[in-house]
């Protein structure tokens, strides 16, 4: 693998990941029925609610889907088998194939959720088009965020709290941003803010890149 080029190797590690999915379906089943249980309750317990209530409970659907299906990535990596790749590949090409493949499970999970969401709670949505985009840019940032927090927390011997810590700060501003912009999918009503809400949010997604591109290096030496 040395001898190929840094795109050869970064995606065949996300090939790597794609196949052990493929061949682990009990980790992508366990979190699809997590999606479908939650959005069932929510219907049993709300019932069809109104378009801002759908659009917070979708969000925070959002938040926990990506804790449980990113998390994992990091995870089921041995230190064992984190040392062969060490010795194999760049430490850069190895998280940059982490964000890729968790930015390509996210955008599945969230198009699922947001299935399950119009099934069972009903669909106040008036610009469905403009609501999938956010939704897919949404499950990107949020993968890319997880992604670097559970590469840190790996180097914590796997600890879940310290990802949780770390992830809530982070995570609210971020929430933030896709509810403002998502709430346009449910009005008439141009919202001047947008292009500006959409930038800051690019700029994060870019800022997370850099950091895990930067940071991970030196942690996977420790």
């Amino acid at each position: 693998m040395k001898k190929n080029n840094p795109i050869q190797q970064t995606l065949t590690l996300v090939k790597k990941d794609l196949l052990l999915e493929m061949r682990q379906q009990y980790a992508f089943y366990g979190v699809l029925l997590y999606i479908v249980s939650t959005v069932f309750v929510i219907n049993l317990m709300m019932g069809k609610p109104e378009d801002k209530l759908w659009n917070a409970l979708f969000w925070v659907v959002q938040l926990f889907v990506a804790v449980n299906a990113v998390a994992k990535s990091f995870m089921q990596e041995s230190k064992g088998r984190l040392l062969y790749f060490y010795s194999l590949v760049h430490p850069r090409y190895f998280i940059a194939a982490k964000l890729v493949y968790n930015v390509i499970l996210m955008v599945v999970m969230s198009l699922i959720a947001l299935g399950a969401s119009i099934m069972l709670l009903g669909n106040p949505i008036t610009n469905p088009g403009y609501f999938v985009g956010v939704v897919l840019l949404g499950g990107i940032s949020l993968s890319l965020l997880f992604t670097m927090l559970a590469a840190i927390a790996a180097q914590a011997n796997h600890s879940a709290a310290l990802m949780a810590i770390m992830g809530f700060p982070l995570i609210l501003p971020i929430l933030m941003l896709l509810s403002n912009i998502s709430v346009s999918a449910f009005l008439t009503v141009f919202q001047p803010d947008l292009p500006r809400m959409f930038w800051l949010l690019g700029g994060l997604d870019f800022l997370v890149i850099a950091l895990s591109l930067i940071l991970f290096p030196f942690l996977w030496k420790d």
